[in-house]
């Protein structure tokens, strides 16, 4: 299954770094893709967070964020790339970005899994997750060129449901726009680097 995800999840990748058409990055290593400062103005949305409180990019402008695509009940990338999102903030300390965590598997997105994912993933108590209607949703994937598809099987008569996604982490400034697209494994230095050229 896990085989199967990651060859489906890196076509689902390449097919929306195609479609997007960033600037490639200028080394092997990540970010995948970069951005000049104003170039590309990040995507606007407006959903609310697992306290019920709103959440919009605007609402945040000023500081720079990491906006994630992250499924709560994913037991394989997902962990890991939360875990390092969750590294890059304890790292930076106060000069750390706010992290939005747009769910793509809204079935699943209650208050107990995102309590077990706080304390599993060791999230930071400024991760926010950013929930909605199905359709709610898959506009902001859509807007940001997030492949999102659902595979569901029967074993052992019972129906097994499994999302697979684009693991991608945009970089957005204190401005709004985007400025680096991140695709899961990356390294936290890399990360912290692209938000740390943001101050110069």
């Amino acid at each position: 299954m896990l085989a199967v995800a990651l060859g489906a999840a890196a076509g689902v990748a390449a097919a929306v770094l195609a479609s997007r058409s960033p600037a490639p990055a200028a080394h092997a290593l990540a970010p995948d893709a970069t951005w000049a400062s104003g170039r590309r103005p990040a995507p606007e949305f407006r959903l609310r967070d697992q306290h019920g409180a709103a959440i919009s990019l605007a609402a945040l402008r000023g500081r720079p964020v990491l906006i994630t695509f992250i499924d709560p009940v994913c037991r394989n990338l997902c962990p890991l790339e939360a875990a390092a999102l969750g590294q890059v903030v304890r790292d930076l300390g106060a000069h750390a970005p706010a992290v939005v965590a747009v769910s793509v598997n809204p079935a699943a997105d209650g208050a107990a899994n995102f309590r077990t994912d706080a304390r599993h993933w060791r999230l930071p108590a400024s991760w926010r997750w950013a929930t909605g209607t199905q359709a709610a949703l898959a506009q902001v994937w859509r807007s940001y060129g997030i492949g999102v598809q659902v595979q569901t099987k029967r074993v052992a008569g019972v129906t097994v449901r499994n999302v697979i996604h684009t693991e991608g982490s945009y970089v957005i400034d204190a401005q709004g726009f985007e400025r680096a697209l991140f695709l899961y494994p990356f390294r936290v230095a890399d990360v912290e680097h692209a938000l740390e050229r943001l101050a110069t």
